[in-house]
């Protein structure tokens, strides 16, 4: 499916001649340039008559139809073309009303949901509304104790499970986390949200200037980022097993913008620890640093390694004047040039290692509007495409591990917030509201 999706990408991009000159849409893995799935999601039955039922099936029901919208793969058919009486379990779907008009459904996605003394329990299944002698795809069920979170959390888990069985085995994002900085509590700390903006929590209480930059570790259970400290910016290391702060080496100078490898053994970054602002490269505890990059006096910045292959690494420097993207091999060798123009920072690699995605303001200079939009870019072609199309700055852009969403920045009128999109550049939408909101990174997984 993955090279399916390369190819459909190729084929968008080079389709015409004029691309540099157009700012046409691509399609990259949400579209696919074929028919979407036309789903029926009619809300779960209540099973029980426990009075909690009632306001967690409303959360599941909203949280499912939501996941299953987001993914991009859907065709979802409107409830209000369903039939007045929906299924609660199989024995209660006749096919036939789902399959024809006016639902004319290919799957219908349906079941029950309830609380029995302090669990919450799921049932649920997909069928093939057109396989009348094996209809059933998948079958479900969940129970934990009683909350909304853990209603949000089943939505979530039969969410994953369709997009997987009619994604192309894909797994769904419906469990990720966005990790990002905020000022809402006094301070610029780290906080996280779950994918679509839910469960918003504080994780850092550093109570500094600002906390910049971070970056959640493939296995999920670090994130690195940058701090202002009694030296400056350092890096810092937060366990999200553990609930805190651990230790990691101190550098000399300005430490800024940390990535990880897509193993989870090494952490590049962008440091002044021997005088200019280069690109280096330590072990995953921040041991043997290595510079990368010799930007004469000229800033390196914002490393991000080749999501898939680990080989390469886009990285930013002005060593041609303004900032502009270059790749290297993981091994500081092998530069290359990617934008031509403007100002253009943030690249983020996508999943499948083919893209790059980054934050462009290709009129930069006398007479710029002030507008800067996030952009995608072929890595081979190195043709590309605009996603945002607005007076905003938008910045950091950030891949699902789907390689379907992209999570970015956007300031407008004079405030920062966290959107989400998918990654053909629709669907945009806000996950965030109070207070500033920056520098948003997904999850791996």
């Amino acid at each position: 499916m993955i090279k399916r999706l390369a190819v459909l990408i190729l084929l968008s991009l080079v389709s015409s001649s004029l691309l540099y000159a157009q700012t046409d849409w691509i399609r990259t893995g949400t579209g696919l340039g074929v028919e979407k799935v036309r789903l029926a999601v009619p809300d779960f039955k209540a099973a029980g008559a426990d009075p909690q039922t009632a306001p967690l099936l409303t959360v599941f029901n909203q949280t499912l139809w939501n996941d299953l919208d987001n993914a991009g793969i859907f065709d979802l058919v409107s409830k209000s073309f369903y039939p007045l009486s929906v299924p609660g379990t199989p024995a209660e779907l006749q096919l036939a009303t789902w399959s024809n008009p006016p639902v004319n459904a290919s799957m219908v996605a349906f079941g029950n949901f309830g609380v029995s003394g302090s669990n919450v329990a799921m049932q649920g299944w997909l069928y093939d509304a057109r396989n009348s002698s094996a209809p059933m795809v998948l079958g479900k069920q969940y129970s934990d104790p009683a909350s909304p979170d853990n209603a949000r959390l089943h939505a979530h888990r039969f969410a994953d499970e369709i997009i997987f069985r009619l994604g192309g085995g894909i797994n769904g994002i419906a469990e990720t986390k966005v990790y990002f900085i905020s000022s809402r509590s006094g301070h610029k700390e780290v906080w996280q949200m779950d994918y679509d903006g839910a469960a918003q929590s504080q994780l850092t209480h550093l109570g500094s200037i600002a906390s910049l930059s971070p970056r959640v570790s493939p296995d999920n259970t670090r994130i690195i980022f940058s701090s202002f400290a009694k030296r400056g910016l350092e890096l810092m290391m937060y366990s999200l097993e553990l609930g805190r702060i651990v230790s990691f080496p101190t550098y000399n100078g300005t430490n800024i913008s940390p990535a990880w490898a897509p193993d989870g053994s090494k952490i590049a970054f962008s440091s002044s620890m021997h005088g200019h602002s280069e690109i280096y490269v330590a072990d995953s505890a921040g041991a043997n640093p290595k510079r990368l990059t010799v930007s004469s006096g000229h800033p390196d910045s914002s490393p991000a390694w080749n999501a898939k292959t680990g080989a390469q690494i886009a990285f930013v420097s002005g060593r041609t004047g303004e900032p502009q993207i270059y790749i290297m091999d993981a091994d500081g060798t092998n530069v290359q040039r990617m934008t031509d123009t403007g100002y253009a920072v943030s690249p983020s690699w996508s999943p499948n290692g083919q893209l790059l995605t980054f934050a462009w303001r290709r009129s930069y200079g006398a007479g710029d509007p002030g507008g800067q939009d996030i952009y995608l870019m072929d890595v081979t072609t190195r043709q590309w495409v605009q996603l945002t199309h607005d007076s905003g700055v938008n910045d950091f852009p950030s891949w699902s591990p789907d390689g379907r969403h992209i999570v970015y920045e956007s300031r407008q009128g004079g405030r920062s917030e966290i959107r989400s999109m998918l990654a053909d550049g629709t669907k945009q939408h806000a996950l965030t509201s109070s207070g500033e909101n920056s520098q948003p990174n997904w999850s791996w997984k």
